[in-house]
């Protein structure tokens, strides 16, 4: 198969390469799904730069623990392992998972669990389904879990024009909520058609100044201080952090604990985890038509590099996604 391999850690340009290798085989508990189609995320820049991505000389030494980045991913299944139940040959499927084998989307070929698969919506094309997994599932598990949102509540949406941000204002409007997003002057008509009821230019306004207060701040690219976040809150509010700067990052995970031990607002801090329970729910919000995946740009397989550069810059509207062309059809080179 054609896969996009990592052969060193470090910047995406430098590291990647379009091969030809080996497609896996499923164990018993995994099924092989041939891939239409996978999406970008600040994931798979972590994956490709590695754990010292401060100190890239020394990160270079190490062997990247995956060798095909790409976490999202939307397909049709090849074949299964002896204990999978719920899927056969010819499913179509998405989904959300590194096995093992360190092989994630960025391929033609992909084996995933049982559990980090659902059967793609109906009314969705494979590059619109692949742009679902990571950034819807981060956007509910974070509103749902975290925030515990409640109908008819104040809901902000920090870097409500991103991946997970675009997703987070079409969930927290399902829930109930009063949405307000806030994202650049580009993004503000977008914002409106998501749903959104308020839409805040963070070029023109600091919400975390207008003395108005919230019950959930989800902040899916978070630039203000924890304190910052702290002063828009209201009583018994709750700030969940999903993406950011490192600095902020670190903020939250150090101080968000010690924040919430004094008085009734909560500060947190979460990584989400791949479940075949809420892709379904997921599904079912789309064929529903509650929830839209907004795609910026499609790249072809072997322009991920340029994809993730994109991405990284921080301007993109909604999702990045890779489109896999399976045999003398796959574009583009690295």
């Amino acid at each position: 198969m054609k896969a996009v391999v990592t052969t060193q850690y470090g910047p995406p340009p430098d590291v990647l390469r379009l091969k030809e290798i080996a497609s896996p085989s499923p164990a018993e508990d995994e099924v092989l799904i041939r891939l239409y189609a996978s999406s970008v995320n600040p994931l798979d820049s972590f994956t490709i730069r590695g754990p010292l991505f401060f100190f890239p000389r020394l990160g270079r030494l190490l062997k990247p623990k995956h060798k095909i980045a790409g976490a999202d991913f939307a397909g049709r299944v090849e074949s299964v392992g002896s204990g999978i139940k719920q899927f056969r040959p010819g499913d179509e499927v998405f989904g959300a998972s590194f096995t093992g084998k360190g092989l994630g989307g960025f391929a033609e070929f992909a084996c995933a669990g049982e559990d980090s698969l659902a059967p793609k919506p109906s009314n969705l094309s494979f590059e619109e389904a692949a742009a679902v997994p990571v950034a819807a599932i981060t956007a509910l598990q974070g509103l749902r879990d975290q925030g515990r949102i409640q109908r008819g509540q104040k809901v902000l949406i920090d870097g409500a024009s991103g991946g997970v941000g675009t997703f987070a204002v079409q969930i927290a409007k399902s829930f109930g909520a009063e949405v307000t997003a806030v994202c650049s002057p580009r993004n503000v008509n977008r914002a409106r058609v998501i749903g959104a009821d308020h839409v805040i230019d963070y070029t023109r306004e600091d919400f975390t100044r207008s003395g108005l207060r919230y019950d959930l701040i989800l902040g899916a690219n978070a630039h203000h201080s924890i304190f910052d976040y702290r002063r828009a809150l209201g009583e018994d509010g709750i700030f969940v952090m999903v993406g950011g700067g490192l600095a902020r990052i670190l903020q939250a995970v150090s101080l968000g604990p010690l924040l919430s031990w004094f008085g009734s607002k909560r500060m947190r801090f979460f990584i989400a985890k791949i479940n075949g329970r809420d892709l379904r729910l997921l599904k079912d919000l789309l064929e529903a038509g509650k929830i839209v995946p907004v795609i910026d740009r499609r790249y072809p397989l072997g322009e991920v590099a340029e994809a993730l550069r994109y991405r990284e810059e921080g301007h993109a509207q909604g999702k990045v996604v890779i489109a896999i062309r399976h045999g003398d059809d796959v574009q583009g080179s690295l």
